[in-house]
């Protein structure tokens, strides 16, 4: 029987050998890779005061004359010191050059359309995140603000010439992801601004929401196509969801042949061993916890995928009326009795709301709600906006929620991966405690988890992951993982050298 084992245990790893060997490998590079991120000046932009003597021209006037009746939602944006209103169009619509959804930009100041604003501002963000917020050094005119101040030239002329800084050498909007803005990267739609410069780095921003999402240069590009070739199998992409099929067999098998080399351990003699059976022996062992750790969680997260993650198809569908838009910049000013950074509309149980963004104090940006019909602020109204989108993504009654809470930093069940913050996490009682992650900013559901999308995502993060390992910070963490990795290598090229010296004997020795 024990020989049998042994014959099950040698020929399954023989089939599992190149498998097992490029997860390890690229398993060793990824704290590298991780480590060898583009340079970058800020992953974030401080909000600043709204400009209150730029904010000249009614929004509701301009959209009336540019014949723009309708859209999904506008805040302020400002290139150096002009600023524009970012008029968020709706799906489907055409702007004033025939482009569907893309933002329009217009002038606070004087009304007038910026040609190609979200490509200019795009540019205008990326240089901002990769060289720093005084890269553009000039500054706006401190006068002359009438109708006749040319806003648009202006902002045109500052991000087309920039005082410093390496040159812009392509602008393309990515509504797609793609093998180099992966699905991981969550955010879309975004631009990719690549610069002339010796690394040729590429930065990826977010316009509607002023973030970064991703940076990558040539370096990085390297170490990025061969982990998604070694750990990921992209070159298995045509399969589909066949991909995850085959990663899920293949990982199986080796927790499998693991646990039978487990078994031959611990149920023979390794006394008389010598050379490279005996090395094997010892090396296999003490990777083989690592071994299973690993192919649980990576065969558990595979299967996790068979499941659409479809939340990016969960967002506010908000309609509002050009005329609704008028917004009186003092009045609100008084009902939030603070310094405002930007203006938004909300629809909520029937009402429509500003949505203002005050100087931020501490990790949650201060927000207040003030009713458009009558600038009242209503209370906790960011937190009550959230179990309002909750309820609309769930179909769920708003009396079923917990609890509601805001979440400003990444953790275990809320990570990295999912990108956005701060949001708020909406938890019921019902369907495995069901947590809704929803970005009031923005509109749209950041994540849906319950008690088994949490149990993957807590195994795949500590044991694939080694976040156990995070008493120690991320060098520790990283150490670890290169370690048990390259212990892995180890043990397939010792079984080999081992196998190889077998040949083609079957006899088993205890």
């Amino acid at each position: 029987m024990r020989n049998k084992i042994f014959q099950l245990h040698r020929r399954l790893s023989i089939i599992i050998a190149i498998p097992v060997f490029l997860w390890a490998f690229s398993g060793f590079m990824h704290p590298i890779m991780t480590n060898i991120r583009p340079a970058i000046a800020t992953q974030g932009i401080l909000p600043v005061a709204v400009d209150t003597a730029r904010i000249r021209y009614p929004l509701a006037r301009a959209l009336r004359e540019h014949h723009l009746d309708s859209l999904s939602n506008f805040r302020l944006i400002h290139i150096d010191t002009n600023w524009f209103y970012q008029v968020q169009l709706l799906a489907g619509a055409g702007g004033p050059n025939g482009k569907a959804a893309v933002p329009v930009y217009i002038s606070c100041t004087n009304g007038n359309i910026l040609t190609a604003g979200d490509w200019l501002y795009a540019q205008y963000l990326a240089r901002q995140f990769l060289e720093g917020p005084n890269t553009f050094t000039r500054g706006g005119p401190k006068a002359g603000l009438g109708e006749t101040h040319d806003c648009c030239g202006a902002a045109t002329d500052i991000v087309l010439n920039p005082v410093k800084g390496a040159k812009v050498a392509n602008v393309s909007l990515i509504s797609h992801y793609d093998e180099e803005y992966k699905s991981i990267n969550r955010l879309l739609p975004v631009y990719r601004v690549s610069f002339e410069r010796t690394d040729g780095i590429r930065v990826f921003v977010e316009t509607t929401q002023d973030r970064f999402s991703f940076a990558m240069d040539n370096r990085r590009a390297v170490f990025d196509g061969i982990f998604r070739l070694c750990h990921t199998w992209g070159w298995l992409d045509a399969l589909g969801k066949g991909r995850l099929a085959v990663e899920v067999l293949v990982a199986l098998t080796a927790l499998f042949t693991a646990l039978l080399g487990i078994y031959i351990f611990f149920t023979t003699k390794g006394g008389g061993t010598r050379g490279a059976r005996r090395t094997h022996r010892y090396t296999a062992i003490a990777a083989a916890l690592f071994t299973f750790l690993w192919t649980f969680s990576g065969s558990y997260h595979a299967l996790s995928k068979f499941r659409d993650d479809v939340r990016d198809r969960y967002a506010m569908d908000t309609r509002v009326a050009a005329e609704a838009t008028a917004f009186d910049m003092t009045r609100l000013q008084a009902a939030c009795m603070r310094p405002v950074t930007n203006i938004s509309m909300v629809d909520m149980d029937g009402d429509l709301y500003w949505r203002v963004s005050l100087l931020p104090k501490g990790s949650l940006p201060p927000v207040v709600y003030v009713r458009a019909r009558d600038y009242t602020m209503i209370a906790d109204g960011d937190a009550r906006y959230a179990a309002w989108m909750a309820a609309h993504f769930s179909g769920y009654l708003e009396g079923e929620i917990k609890k509601v809470e805001p979440i400003t930093s990444f953790g275990d069940e809320y990570n990295f991966a999912d990108k956005r913050l701060p949001v708020w996490k909406v938890s019921y009682d019902r369907d495995l405690h069901v947590r809704y992650y929803v970005e009031t900013c923005s509109g749209r559901l950041a994540s849906r988890v319950d008690d088994m999308a949490a149990a993957e995502g807590y195994s795949f993060s500590v044991f694939h992951k080694h976040h156990f390992m995070d008493w120690g910070g991320k060098t520790v963490r990283d150490a670890s993982t290169m370690f048990w990795a390259f212990a892995q290598v180890l043990m397939v090229i010792v079984g080999c050298v081992f196998w190889l010296k077998q040949g083609k004997s079957t006899s088993f020795r205890a």
